[in-house]
């Protein structure tokens, strides 16, 4: 179920070490030079509660970049908050909407409703194209069919940082018109 915020909400999905971090620590940081606010949500796929908050690791990463809000839920605990209560998407996203915030930016949590952009970096990644619902673009570390890839989504090189870029920042534009 999508919570209907007035904040465009992207997600960044893909399989461990597909480059999902180093690319919203981009975006990330081109937002916060254009003096826009963005608040991260990373969801710890791997098992277990967060490591500790300033552990280098992707949040800890994401707050370097300059976002002004960032969370990591795992195992019932959020890293906001230590807490028992199992933190789902819905929620972290209901206390976001009390931030003021330019752009929500979510890592992982793959069958959440929102438009994604996936990450493939190799070959058996593809899949993901054909699992997940919302699919807005797709960075590649390797080339892909573009007549199929094109038709459906829009499509970047991962050392296509600007255009990426100039892409979000049109989609963030456009949801606020």
């Amino acid at each position: 179920m999508a919570m209907d915020l007035n904040i465009p909400i992207i997600q960044v999905v893909g399989y461990q070490n597909s480059g999902k971090t180093t690319v919203i620590e981009k975006i990330i940081a081109y937002f916060d030079h254009t003096g826009r606010q963005v608040g991260t949500i990373k969801h710890h796929g791997h098992g277990g509660e967060p490591v500790s908050i300033d552990d280098g690791k992707d949040s800890f990463r994401h707050r370097q970049a300059g976002a002004v809000a960032t969370t990591v839920e795992g195992d019932g605990v959020l890293q906001l908050q230590a807490s028992n209560k199992k933190w789902e998407l819905i929620d972290i996203l209901a206390m976001y909407s009390q931030i003021d915030l330019n752009l929500i930016i979510i890592e992982g949590y793959k069958d959440a409703p929102y438009q994604k952009i996936v990450m493939i970096r190799e070959e058996k990644d593809i899949d993901l194209l054909t699992t997940l619902v919302n699919i807005k673009a797709v960075i590649t570390w390797i080339p892909l069919d573009l007549v199929e890839i094109t038709e459906k989504y829009e499509l970047f090189s991962i050392h296509e940082e600007e255009q990426l870029i100039e892409w979000l920042n049109n989609v963030v534009r456009d949801f606020n018109e």
